[in-house]
């Protein structure tokens, strides 16, 4: 008899779909309640973010090696196992029964008994679990933390071991969020009642002003005050790049790579809806929602055009944002699935393509105009590398711009020239970010 409909039973089939596919497909959530929905987010995302450590005591206490594992069972134990370990509010009985219970729909009454044997197995050895102990440095740390090896050794001899254990425990920890209110549709202050009669709790950021610190979406969503365009979930350090292009009204602003289009919309409120933005993309998919979300924002000034940015041709424009592809290593908290979908080979082709399209962006800036570059990874070379190839390349037609009046002196560079965030020291995603002035 097939189980009921669950957040757990739900969770096991997108990351099966994941060990699969490699993409996550949230759809699948979609008869389920708006709460449960974000039940399974949880789910999959913290398993994710565990998923090297879980793997390590399935093989402990299974008989059958995990590499030798249908995905089905091992998504179904790295859940129930994480529910073990990790949820005290979820009964062990509970865990387990329904663990089994999707074990045997699935793959079958023998599968359902081997299933509550590791489980139960588990339950009896209590606080006393195996620990990693590879001779292998990397391979112990990447187990532990669950992170890629080949990011555990990058880590390691920038930042040095104890600071890399930071970074790696910071993106294992539940995020927080922010919310950027959209005075396009409502007055900041309008925005603060709102959420004070719905009794969220909230922080106002001093970095960048109408962001707020908020521990869940679900409100906002669930009062539809995302649906409505009153506000967008960005993250703080997301919020730089539009703000230091500074964008002004009256002036032609191009976003590359714009979907899903927070940051053109942000432009868009910056500059009171009177600039004329053009977003970008090669996604027409993603494209769409950009446009249905700036239509609900009240951003009429964005107009949307798909498109490779590596054969457009435009006319100059005052401004250029190029929020480029990127690894996406500075997202890791939020983005737990990127950590197993990148590899040192997506790392070279990340910065290949970059290079491509900074060079594109800045020849649609005009004289005097302005580019800001802006990537949401933790990685030399997808950063101020890529500056420094520019600036010989263009033959210094462009200069870098200090930032002190746009972003908080505790993320700037040495120079004042750059800003780049760190989840474990500041406590957001990390971004990184430049101003480029065209000067000749």
């Amino acid at each position: 008899m097939e189980p009921e409909l669950s957040e757990r039973s739900v969770s096991v089939e997108i990351l099966i779909g994941f060990d699969k596919e490699q993409v996550l497909d949230y759809s699948l959530a979609n008869e389920l309640e708006p709460r449960e929905r974000a039940q399974v987010r949880e789910y999959v995302q913290n398993i994710l973010r565990r998923r090297s450590y879980l793997d390590f005591i399935i093989d402990h206490f299974s008989s059958v090696g995990i590499d030798e594992m249908k995905p089905q069972l091992k998504n179904i134990l790295r859940l129930a196992i994480y529910d073990l370990l990790f949820m005290d509010s979820t009964p062990d009985y509970a865990a387990i029964n329904e663990a089994v219970e999707i074990a045997k729909f699935m793959l079958g009454s023998k599968t359902g008994d081997l299933v509550n044997a590791i489980l139960r197995n588990l339950q009896r050895e209590g606080e006393n679990l195996p620990k990693p102990a590879y001779e292998d440095r990397n391979k112990l740390v990447a187990t532990t933390f669950s992170h890629p090896e080949w990011l555990v050794a990058r880590w390691r001899k920038r930042f040095g071991e104890r600071e890399a254990f930071q970074l790696m425990q910071a993106n294992n920890t539940r995020p927080s969020f922010f919310i950027r209110v959209n005075t396009l549709r409502t007055k900041p202050e309008n925005f603060v009642m709102r959420m004070d009669k719905m009794g969220i709790e909230y922080e106002a950021s001093d970095w960048l002003p109408n962001f707020y610190k908020v521990d869940s979406v679900q409100p906002f969503i669930e009062k539809g005050l995302l649906a409505k365009g009153l506000c967008q979930v960005q993250d703080i350090a997301a919020g730089f790049a539009p703000f230091v292009l500074d964008p002004q009204p009256g002036e032609t602003i191009y976003d590359l790579c714009a979907a899903p289009g927070t940051k053109s919309i942000m432009l868009a409120d910056l500059t009171g809806g009177e600039s004329s933005i053009l977003s970008v993309d090669i996604s027409a998919e993603r494209l769409e929602k950009l446009a249905e979300s700036a239509l609900s924002h009240g951003a009429e000034n964005i107009r949307i055009r798909r498109g490779d940015v590596l054969e457009l041709s435009l006319p100059l424009a005052d401004a250029v944002l190029l929020d480029a592809p990127c690894t996406g290593t500075g997202v890791l908290s939020k983005r737990a699935d990127l950590r197993w979908r990148r590899d040192e080979e997506g790392l070279k082709k990340a910065v290949e393509l970059q290079e491509q399209l900074l060079e594109e962006a800045a020849n649609m800036v005009k004289l005097g105009g302005r580019l800001v570059y802006s990537t949401c990874s933790l990685e030399p070379e997808e950063n101020m590398e890529q500056i420094h190839k520019l600036i010989a390349k263009m033959d210094d037609n462009f200069v870098l711009e200090p930032l002190e009046d746009f972003v908080p002196e505790e993320v700037l560079t040495e120079d004042g020239k750059a800003y780049q965030t760190f989840p474990h020291i500041h406590g957001c995603d990390g971004h990184f970010g430049v101003l480029l002035k065209r000067i000749k």
